[in-house]
């Protein structure tokens, strides 16, 4: 699979679950100057009020349960994200946990950077390389998966 290059400007995904759909908005209001300069997507929902009460323009998916965790993945699989966050709730089983679960796997598989907390979003959106091309490593897991059946 071997490297896939992140452009200047980074494509990131806003996703939360409704207990912290309002924690996501704050965070995203509080970084919207850095947030401006990206392009930005996200869950139905999500999108739409992080859209509403910052100003921030942000391509909506499907709502999660509805399959925008899904569509989002895809996205993903494209090179279409560099960037996850994801606001989840660790205290609320979720309808839809399964589709989280592959989420999150995709986004470890292509080597998206990936933050679930506001410090770590915090920490990802004030990185000195935010803003530079950087170089993601796609491990590729078809060579290891041969090589251990052979």
């Amino acid at each position: 699979m071997g490297m896939y290059k992140m452009n200047k400007v980074k494509k990131i995904a806003l996703i939360a679950h409704d207990n912290r759909k309002e924690a996501l908005i704050e965070w995203a209001e509080k970084n919207k100057d850095i947030l401006k300069n990206h392009i930005l997507c996200g869950t139905g929902t999500t999108a739409k009020l992080i859209n509403e009460k910052t100003g921030l323009a942000v391509q909506g998916f499907k709502s999660g349960p509805m399959g925008g965790d899904q569509q989002i993945g895809a996205s993903i699989v494209n090179g279409e994200i560099d960037i996850m966050i994801f606001f989840w709730d660790p205290l609320t089983s979720q309808p839809h946990d399964p589709d989280v679960k592959a989420l999150l796997r995709i986004g470890v598989l292509y080597d998206v950077a990936i933050a679930m907390s506001g410090s770590s979003a915090d920490m990802l959106l004030n990185s000195p390389i935010l803003d530079e091309e950087y170089d993601r490593n796609l491990v590729d897991y078809y060579a290891r998966i041969r090589k251990d059946n052979f």
